[in-house]
């Protein structure tokens, strides 16, 4: 049976400190690496639907159980199909 796969990237907001990233752009430097001006660290999450995708549905769990909607913003795509998996 085919596997639709939906992305959900959850990121903070823009106006929201994201101390992951600002670490990860102050150790730029000691790799010698200078033309970096910022770095925001995010979450990549992967949801296989069986047959067609539903993204009202992926919506729907990306804004109450994924993401802070408070502190996140979340952006939803489909990407191509994924082989489904035997267990």
């Amino acid at each position: 049976m085919p596997v639709a796969r939906v992305v959900v990237d959850v990121m903070l907001k823009p106006e929201i400190l994201d101390p992951q990233g600002q670490a990860v752009a102050n150790a730029l430097p000691r790799l010698g690496v200078t033309d970096v001006s910022s770095v925001r660290i995010g979450r990549r999450i992967e949801i296989d639907f069986a047959g067609e995708p539903d993204l009202d549905r992926a919506r729907e769990i990306a804004d109450k159980l994924l993401a802070n909607p408070v502190i996140e913003d979340f952006e939803i795509r489909v990407v191509e199909s994924a082989a489904a998996e035997v267990a």
